[in-house]
């Protein structure tokens, strides 16, 4: 069965943009992730997500999964879980490793589910 492949429009809309403020991302006392460079995803009315580049990253504090999810507007979306001193959040972060063109921008780059992990930005 062939995935259906959406176009943002003004029905909807994707935009994404340099956050320009520095994103710190934070499960406890531990800092997963501190960058200049992310960027914020808003799609249609959902709230804005931040991607962060994967190099920003510390990639000690991430295992990846087999999870996999499809958007119609952003492509396959892999997981990987966040290993802590306690154990492991699972499927907490997510990507696309080759996104749609209408958001290619965000290739190289993960987000965090922010009702697991503090997404600081400011």
């Amino acid at each position: 069965m062939t995935k259906p492949h959406l176009e943002p429009g003004p029905d909807h809309p994707i935009t994404v943009h340099p956050t320009g403020s520095r994103v710190v991302v934070t499960v406890g006392d531990t800092v997963l992730a501190d960058t200049t460079e992310a960027l914020t995803l808003q799609e249609s009315t959902y709230p804005a997500v931040q991607y962060v580049p994967l190099a920003d990253v510390d990639a000690a504090r991430l295992r990846r999964t087999g999870t996999t999810t499809y958007c119609p507007y952003k492509g396959d979306a892999g997981y990987y879980a966040v290993v802590t001193d306690d154990g492991e959040l699972p499927d907490t972060v997510w990507f696309y490793e080759t996104p749609y063109p209408a958001v290619a921008e965000i290739a190289g780059h993960v987000a965090f589910y922010a009702d697991r992990v503090a997404v600081s930005v400011g």
